[in-house]
Formats: C-alpha cells, structure tokens, sequence
C-alpha cells in the first residue's frame, strides 16, 4: 500500500508529487518537485528513506535547475555520522531526520516518529538540505500536535512558525504560504 499526494507551491510556481512506499526494512518517500526558482526552472526528483522507527538512512536528489545538472547523496552512519556526496558534514553529527528544504514532504518524518498524543510536543535536530545551494545544516524543529490532524511546527528559535494540516499517513496537507495539497482521488 502506498499513500500519494499532489502540492501546489503557494510562494513560486511549481506542483510536488510525492509518494509514501513501505520498504523492505523501513519506509520510503518517492517524489518529484518541478519549481520556478529565481527565473529558473527546476526539477528535482528525490528518494528519502527510513528505518522502521521512522529515522533517516539516506537521501537522493537528482535533476537540474536552470542548465545545472543536481546530483545530491545523502547517508547517515549507524552512529549517526552523515556524509553529503561521500564527505562527512560534521554540523549534523547526530541528527535523526534529513530535512528538504524545497520539500513538505520530511516534515512526515518527524511527525511519524515521534507519534506525539494531541497536545505533546517534541524537538528534534534535523539534517537540513538547503535549496538552492545544496549544503547541509542543523536545524532544531519543534513539532507540537494541536489537533488530530494538525501541528505547530517551529524553527530557528521560534523565528519561523506555521500551523500544518496532515492527511491520515502524516503527510502535510497545507502548510500556509508554501504549499498546499491539489483534490486528487484514489
């Protein structure tokens, strides 16, 4: 069984298609991101994938933007040191979730694993891919469940808040300003 959903970038245009897949030793988000970026068009396809507690094994981004081709691997070590492209992003030593920037779709990652009760709220450390330069970085999140199907999530200190809506697998259904999911059937 697999859960798809379709977003629409609410700040540039583009559409997102994303794909949650069981693994056969975690989980697995397919996707596909086609942005205007700076006057750019852009298209990205990436692979996310996880253990069974919902951590981050490793990521792919590949595409190109403009006339720059993207090639981007990600893989974080069982003792929790990551490396972009082969050389290892010492910043992010220890973090659990591998955070795309151009991309609602990680936000499933933290949501799933910490499995948080209406009300509970947990911080986590993610290892951020920055769009459009590619770099990794720290980035502390906040996610606090305010509904059964909603969050407040917070980042950089507080400095950047939204209130997002999931759908029943986690995966956000609006995230205000940024995106929003398209109606699609089954």
């Amino acid at each position: 069984m697999a859960d798809t959903i379709l977003w629409r970038s609410m700040d540039e245009p583009g559409h997102e298609a994303v794909r949650l897949e069981r693994g056969a030793d975690g989980w697995i988000l397919r996707g596909t991101a086609v942005l205007l970026h700076e006057g750019r068009a852009c298209r990205l396809d990436y692979t996310v994938r996880t253990d069974e507690a919902w951590r981050s094994t490793g990521a792919r981004v590949q595409g190109w933007m403009g006339d720059e081709p993207v090639d981007v691997t990600i893989a974080v070590g069982a003792d929790g040191h990551w490396t972009l492209n082969g050389a290892e992003v010492p910043e992010v030593a220890g973090c659990v979730d591998v955070d795309l920037n151009f991309s609602p779709s990680t936000n499933l990652l933290p949501i799933r694993r910490l499995g948080l009760d209406v009300g509970g709220e947990g911080e986590v450390h993610a290892a951020w891919l920055r769009f459009p330069s590619f770099r990794l970085e720290r980035l502390q999140q906040t996610y606090r469940r305010t509904g059964e199907l909603s969050y407040r999530y917070e980042s950089a200190d507080g400095a950047f808040m939204r209130d997002l809506d999931v759908n029943a697998a986690g995966l956000v259904t609006r995230y205000p300003g940024l995106w929003e999911a398209e109606p699609v059937g089954g």
